[in-house]
């Protein structure tokens, strides 16, 4: 989970076992047998020089490890887990993925081969401008980055906006800093489908911030931002982590608690719904919705925006919900006992919809389900390389 670095979570990158194919164009075959539809990438957070670790996607669901792989980013990262989401991303041209590198306060970015392997771009890793970079936001060529600190002075702890090139280069955006209080542990930063709004989620602080983006890619806080999750219901819990936004509704906003007592005494999973009005104000979906898992803390909507996926890291457990037009949640069904290691971590689903791919930590791999709707079917998972522990995956 991710609240406030909870539970020393480990996760390791690794190879997974079958999944179905769901029609993907194909390449050439390889001496695996089976033809390569897509990759896996996940950011290792390995220290002293963090790497990104690259896994071919086959035809028949495997995964194989690239040559060459891991890949040396240029940055650190911390090589103990970061609580946070969305710490790789790819850019919204599909050419590169952004990394955090927190131990060295960067960012790193990597051109993607035509094969899948990855290359730094020259320049790169650039300063993240604050202290511990653990989540990245992307709207075409606009980037921010949430800095959870704490450092030594006031103005360590923020979100900070980029423009990336498309030569891959990321330039800060001046006067795009938003500070925030060094005691709020940012969990992520994100966009909403087309770019008008972001939201960040303070861990330790229970607040969740909203704000309008301009044309010069500057914030706005919204009227009321931050959001003191409490303060809209009774039943809100504590401890906002993981975060989406609707892919076909960019008003929907859907976050995850990671525990509902002040000091994570107890930890029912729940997931709360708003929507997100012109000027940034999000107003509550009806009460959070729990599900029979624990520490729901990782967050992940279907492509056709009818499903949500929660990560419940405490029960070791993945609980499926159905989205209503309106944005209610319906909690439908949570996976089986031993479906999923312990400490189970950040999610991706699979470019065609038909694959979710969890990255596990006890079990020190990446687990596979098939979705059929809200039903996941467990996929056999495989174990990865020692000495990693990564904090996000992105799945082409």
């Amino acid at each position: 989970m991710r609240a406030s670095r909870l539970g020393g979570l480990v996760v390791l990158a690794a190879a997974v076992a079958a999944v179905s194919a769901g029609g993907a164009a194909a390449s050439p075959t390889v001496p695996h047998g089976s033809r390569v539809v897509g990759h896996v990438y996940v950011n290792d957070n390995t220290a002293p020089v963090n790497s990104v670790a690259g896994f071919d996607r086959h035809a028949d669901g495997s995964l194989t490890a690239m040559p060459g792989s891991p890949f040396a980013v240029g940055g650190s990262g911390t090589g103990h887990p970061d609580a946070s989401q969305g710490s790789l991303e790819q850019s919204a041209d599909g050419r590169y993925l952004l990394a955090v590198d927190a131990g060295s306060d960067q960012i790193s970015v990597l051109r993607i081969q035509h094969d899948g392997s990855l290359r730094a771009v020259p320049g790169s890793p650039v300063a993240s401008n604050g202290v511990d970079p653990v989540s990245i936001g992307v709207h075409r060529d606009l980037v921010y980055v949430a800095n959870a600190g704490p450092g030594s002075s006031t103005g360590d702890t923020n979100y900070t906006g980029f423009r990336l090139d498309r030569g891959g280069h990321l330039r800060a955006i001046p006067d795009s800093t938003y500070v925030l209080p060094n005691d709020s542990k940012p969990g992520q930063v994100l966009f909403n489908r087309d770019g008008t709004k972001l939201a960040g989620t303070r861990i330790a602080t229970s607040e969740i911030d909203s704000f309008t983006v301009g044309h010069g890619g500057r914030l706005t806080p919204a009227p009321g931002s931050p959001y003191l999750a409490q303060a809209f219901s009774p039943a809100q819990g504590w401890g906002q982590l993981g975060a989406e936004f609707s892919p076909t509704r960019p008003n929907q906003l859907f976050v995850s608690d990671a525990h509902t007592e002040a000091g994570g005494a107890a930890f029912p999973g729940l997931v709360s719904s708003f929507i997100d009005a012109a000027d940034g104000t999000l107003t509550p979906v009806g009460a959070p919705v729990a599900n029979d898992g624990g520490a729901a803390c990782w967050v992940e909507i279907s492509h056709d925006g009818r499903f949500l996926f929660v990560v419940n890291t405490a029960s070791a457990s993945i609980s499926s919900y159905s989205i209503g037009v309106g944005g209610s949640l319906t909690f439908l069904q949570s996976t089986g006992p031993g479906q999923i290691a312990a400490g189970a971590e950040d999610a991706r689903l699979s470019p065609d919809g038909h694959t979710l791919w969890v990255v596990e930590a006890g079990g020190n791999a990446v687990a596979g389900f098939t979705v059929h709707g809200g039903t996941l079917t467990p996929l056999a998972s495989s174990g990865g390389p020692a000495g990693a522990t990564p904090s996000g995956i992105v799945v082409t």
